[in-house]
């Protein structure tokens, strides 16, 4: 077992939670406990997939078991189980914080001129050249 497995107390809380297979015939080759330790390993340490260990099985193995339980929502099933398993032990402390302080504008709207008073670029600012002019004002230039 490696340091990240998980462990035997671990383990039987979280069998009763996952699905029953359907089909009956051959056993499956590789251990569901097995391959749940890989996908744990990979989304722990952020390797490809194909970088998984062989001791975890083959990794289109477990690479499909986790899409399959992550269309299927059988990973938020066994999510909300463990919290309500925690949350009915008093594990689980909801205290709720809002901090304004992590509101921060961005660095562009630190002391930025608002749009009617840069002199500059605001058209009333400059006298009007020929070309801005009707033709009237042309005629008597």
């Amino acid at each position: 077992m490696a340091r990240g497995d998980l462990t035997d107390a671990q383990w039987a809380v979280l069998e009763p939670l996952l699905p029953k297979g359907k089909r009956p015939g051959r056993p499956p080759m590789w251990a569901r406990r097995q391959l749940i330790d890989g996908i744990r390993f990979r989304v722990r340490t952020g390797i490809p997939w194909r970088d998984l260990p062989a001791e975890y099985g083959p990794w289109g193995r477990a690479y499909d078991l986790f899409r399959r339980w992550q269309r299927d929502g059988t990973w938020f099933q066994i999510f909300t189980a463990l919290q309500a398993q925690a949350d009915a032990k008093e594990l689980i402390t909801w205290d709720i914080n809002v901090d304004s302080t992590v509101c921060r504008a961005h660095q562009h709207a630190a002391g930025a001129r608002k749009r009617g008073n840069c002199r500059r670029n605001h058209p009333a600012a400059s006298p009007p050249s020929r070309r801005t002019m009707g033709s009237g004002a042309r005629a008597a230039a």
